[in-house]
């Protein structure tokens, strides 16, 4: 009601507006002013053609027309004022130039029912569009939300099966997540035999995971299995300024999937209305995203559960999802959508490259085993930025060479055309030598695939580093490991100039964040114990989760192991200077090296690396 009486008295403003400047418009007419000397002048040359005078105010028209000495502009009718004081004889000079001196006036005005039409009509509009709003909020057609939002009813967007439906042929990489949605399609496809078992199916189902994991595809997948009527709508869409659009948009969406049930709703993003919701008075934008949650809570709670209605919705805040949405009877199944692995990503590459012309030397799978940890849309973009780099090169298909540096750009960032001194170049190289030689010293470490001191992105030099296979827990000694690596920089430009440059900026953000991990979030410290000091988004909420001496002893468990870590880093770079200093010529000659160069290069046979990991995890019980 509040949007409704505001966009009514903003309307009843504006029309105000428009007829006074209408009926000044026309009562000011369109003769101007002229001074009564200029009359006079005007009188003795004779172009005066006819007056009307009431009392001293002169109306007039001229027998050809003049500029206007006062106002600019060109005139032929005018109006003026006769002083008091004039002693001219006006009406012998009148007479002598043959003026006629009129009974009616020359400029004629309104009259009187004119005038009152011309009242009548701001107020005619008025009730006009008063009597069109009433209508349409009495016809339900969204009330605020339908005078100030969305003027049309949703649609839904995939009524029934056809050529270009998503189905979970178009999914891949998520197996054991589509079988949970395999009897969400089948009791949308058979809905009478659930019934007749008494089998309710979930209200809601919850979508959760990174971005990029496929929840939008797989929710689409669900309805093109289906051939239901598909309703997609982005929480944000339900959130405007004026209180109560949200809730009306939640109830138009509703009633539309009741109406050609059974049907899909699915809301994107649901967590930007479906936080927690906190106590206390709120006001606008938040109380509009309370009312709108509200909403939702209630549309999903009346579900007779024969309506055939399911409510999908994805998010990646789970975490922070209002208890009463993700109860039973509302989203009461919770289905988490994770990378994939190896074999899944193998799989969606395939499907990414259905319409790609691949060269016969493009090895899929071993592109797959080199993108550990990417989501299905990184590796749709990775397939097309390969498809755009044959374009570049005019080739007729995509080469395995299209997929490596496409997969470098995606990594490692743009190539920049930077000229370095050749001082500085050399201390890059090192840098990334140190990283690269530790990387291949220590056990258990992922191994090195590329070194380049070609600036990349934000970086003078990069070391790619990826594991055989998909990590899904890390022990200590590997986390430990990961620290050296990191330092490896640093250590190496310490080692070979005793000094520290600002290069290592981001690997001691990785340092300390692995750090923080390891002694307050994975008990992999004695000193603080096995528990979790911090939460997991700890960047925002440091120093505020624990008590003053937790704190501390937080901070002084980092600082040794990193200080642990840096020894062992500086000590492995002195015992192997050679191989060191013959990374940083060959980087120094060759600007790019491959992980086979890389390894001979430092003289460190491949599978010499994996045995000495395997002898290591023997001698500490490890199977």
């Amino acid at each position: 009601m509040r949007g409704r009486w505001w966009g009514l008295l903003v309307t009843a403003v504006i029309v105000f507006l428009v007829a006074y400047g209408l009926l000044s418009h026309y009562s000011a007419g369109n003769e101007p002013t002229i001074s009564y000397t200029e009359f006079s002048r005007q009188v003795d040359a004779g172009n005066v053609s006819r007056i009307y005078s009431k009392g001293d105010a002169i109306q007039g028209q001229l027998k050809s027309d003049r500029d206007n000495p006062e106002g600019g502009g060109r005139y032929t009718k005018f109006r003026t004022q006769r002083p008091a004081f004039a002693d001219d004889k006006l009406w012998q000079s009148l007479s002598g130039h043959h003026v006629t001196v009129t009974a009616q006036p020359v400029v004629q005005e309104r009259g009187l029912l004119a005038n009152l039409l011309l009242s009548l009509a701001p107020i005619a509009i008025l009730v006009a569009l008063w009597v069109f709003f009433a209508r349409r909020i009495r016809a339900g057609l969204g009330g605020p939300g339908g005078l100030l939002g969305r003027k049309e009813p949703p649609r839904p967007v995939e009524l029934q099966p056809g050529t270009q439906r998503t189905t979970f042929m178009d999914v891949a990489g998520i197996d054991e997540v589509k079988g949970e949605l395999d009897d969400v399609v089948d009791f949308l496809k058979h809905p009478d035999a659930y019934r007749h078992m008494g089998a309710k199916m979930p209200r809601g189902v919850l979508l959760t995971g990174p971005p990029g994991t496929g929840k939008t595809l797989l929710a689409r997948a669900v309805a093109g299995e289906a051939g239901v009527p598909f309703f997609s709508a982005s929480a944000s869409e339900f959130i405007e300024m004026i209180v109560g659009v949200g809730a009306s948009r939640v109830r138009e969406l509703f009633a539309e999937a009741r109406k050609v049930a059974p049907s899909i709703v699915f809301i994107d993003e649901i967590d930007t209305i479906g936080r927690a919701r906190g106590g206390g008075a709120s006001v606008g934008g938040h109380d509009e995203r309370e009312q709108t949650l509200n909403q939702i809570l209630t549309e999903m709670d009346g579900f007779s559960g024969s309506e055939g209605v399911i409510v999908l919705a994805a998010t990646n805040r789970a975490d922070v999802l209002d208890p009463a949405l993700t109860r039973p009877g509302r989203f009461d199944r919770v289905v988490s959508v994770s990378p994939p692995d190896r074999g899944g990503r193998e799989a969606i590459l395939r499907i990414h490259t259905r319409r790609i012309p691949l060269a016969p030397d493009v090895d899929l799978a071993r592109v797959a085993r080199t993108t550990p940890g990417m989501t299905g849309a990184e590796l749709a973009n990775l397939a097309n930025e390969a498809a755009l780099l044959a374009v570049k090169r005019r080739q007729q298909r995509v080469t395995q060479a299209d997929f490596s540096e496409a997969l470098e750009k995606v990594q490692l960032g743009a190539e920049r055309a930077l000229v370095m001194p050749e001082e500085e170049r050399r201390r890059t190289a090192y840098h990334e030598s140190g990283h690269a030689l530790l990387g291949m010293l220590q056990p258990g470490a992922d191994p090195v695939r590329k070194i380049t001191i070609v600036p990349r992105g934000r970086a003078l030099g990069v070391t790619l580093s990826t594991p055989e296979s998909d990590k899904y827990a890390y022990t200590e000694e590997y986390l430990r490991g990961r620290i050296i690596g990191a330092l490896g920089g640093m250590a190496a430009e310490h080692v070979v100039y005793g000094v520290v440059t600002t290069g290592s900026e981001h690997d001691l953000e990785q340092v300390t964040n692995i750090a923080r991990g390891m002694v307050a979030r994975w008990g992999m410290s004695e000193h603080l114990g096995r528990l979790s000091a911090l939460p997991s988004d700890a960047q925002q909420a440091y120093g505020l989760a624990a008590a003053p001496q937790t704190l501390d002893t937080i901070d002084t468990e980092m600082r040794r192991i990193v200080d642990e870590c840096y020894e062992e880093a500086c000590r492995k770079l002195r015992d192997h200077r050679g191989q060191l200093d013959a990374l940083a010529r060959a980087l120094l000659e060759n600007e790019t090296l491959e992980e086979a160069d890389a390894y001979r290069v430092a003289g460190i046979p491949r599978l010499r690396k994996d045995a000495e990991h395997h002898e290591d995890a023997e001698r500490h019980g490890v199977p």
